[in-house]
């Protein structure tokens, strides 16, 4: 992509037309080549340069820093547009920019910024977001991983599951706790680790259900040093607030994502349904087949519009909390209804591997989980909701 030309720190609206243009194209192409993602479990070199050359491992990370610089609203047109295709393509640069990234562009120092940011964008770095633990996964304020204070340095201890391209990772953006949570804070930090410091094990890639190509393990931290200057923020008690608001953010963005695999469900379906005959009748003039792709186009529009809304609020300042929460919610829940009956409208043909359905089956389940499974979402919500009125009570 060519750099975009700005108002402010913005990108302008015709400059985000021929970028979304671009990536559509790009993702089109990928479509045709998922078989073979699949079935040798990585994405193509020569997709991972072209995606680093369109500045898509850096499409929001603000331009001061060598990204794009596109905002939220922006993020879930692309967002859709990566969810067309098989979700390995987004995952190879999503954490980058977004929940390892926007962990640096939120809360780094500008020496952190400045060391990171631009390699981020590039590319020339893959960050990864080593949150989860066995039991701390949907409640980051169980995580156990420690890290003391040694001089000057930090010890981190710890071991970390299902992260996100760990076995490819430079850089694990690591949350660790340094103590007891109390009335100051919850007593988590977060630390830029390079994946080359002693110490650092990173295990076999994860055998998972779907999203084959998209690469996840484990990892473990055993007496890893770092400098002071590792500590995000300069600050012990920016970790778990630098967690919760860079997945929030995440949060609306996968919901945009879920919008653009059930779309990509949905064509497939009208397009199967054109074709594909019963007794010499093309199955989709069956009444029953229209009322599945009526719900899955009813799905598929709620959601795309629940998303750009959401966005919007993010990007206003006005909801930060609830609104991405619910677009999640809704859009994964949706996106897995949808997969569901474009498998069913495929009958026989939809249940086997190599059809594209079968393959966003498989895929979407995950987005029920990750950044916060479906019920941690309704506690957000109805617990937001709840909140609101008390305050409303006695304000009154």
């Amino acid at each position: 992509m060519t750099s975009p030309s700005a108002v402010g720190d913005a990108v302008t609206a015709e400059d985000f037309r021929e970028i979304l243009a671009q990536t559509r194209t790009f993702v089109r192409t990928v479509v045709e080549r998922e078989r073979e993602i699949a079935e040798r479990d990585r994405m193509p070199d020569e997709i991972v340069a072209q995606a680093k050359a369109m500045g898509l491992f850096g499409y929001a990370i603000p331009q001061e820093w060598g990204g794009l610089g596109l905002d939220l609203a922006q993020d879930v047109e692309l967002a859709m547009e990566f969810g067309y295709t098989t979700l390995a393509l987004r995952s190879m640069f999503g954490t980058n920019n977004g929940i390892a990234g926007q962990v640096l562009v939120g809360f780094g120092t500008e020496e952190q910024k400045s060391r990171w940011l631009a390699h981020i964008a590039s590319g020339s770095v893959v960050a990864s977001f080593a949150l989860t633990e066995e039991g701390a996964g949907s409640d980051p304020g169980s995580l156990r991983s420690t890290a003391t204070r040694s001089g000057e340095d930090w010890i981190i201890n710890g071991e970390k599951r299902f992260i996100t391209n760990a076995p490819v990772a430079d850089l694990f953006v690591t949350f660790a706790r340094t103590r007891p949570a109390d009335e100051n804070g919850a007593g988590i930090a977060v630390f830029l680790v390079p994946a080359d410091t002693p110490g650092i094990e990173v295990g076999p890639k994860d055998r998972k259900m779907g999203q084959e190509g998209a690469w996840t393990a484990q990892v473990r931290f055993q007496d890893v040093r770092v400098g002071g200057d590792a500590l995000v923020g300069g600050a012990e008690d920016i970790g778990y607030r630098a967690a919760m608001t860079s997945l929030a953010r995440g949060r609306v963005h996968i919901a945009a994502l879920a919008v653009g695999t059930a779309q990509r469900a949905l064509d497939e379906s009208v397009a199967y349904a054109a074709s594909a005959t019963q007794g010499g009748t093309p199955i989709g003039e069956f009444q029953l087949v229209q009322a599945m792709l009526a719900d899955m186009q009813t799905g598929v529009m709620a959601g795309r519009a629940l998303v750009r809304d959401a966005a919007a609020k993010w990007v206003s300042g006005q909801d930060k909390r609830v609104a991405p929460s619910v677009a999640k919610l809704f859009c994964t829940e949706m996106a897995g209804d949808v997969a569901d009956l474009a498998v069913q409208v495929h009958g026989g043909t939809g249940y086997m591997r190599d059809v594209a359905v079968e393959r966003i089956y498989r895929d979407v389940r995950l987005l029920r989980l990750y950044e916060g499974t479906s019920e941690i979402q309704r506690l957000i919500i109805g617990g937001g909701l709840v909140r609101k009125a008390r305050g409303s009570s006695r304000s009154r």
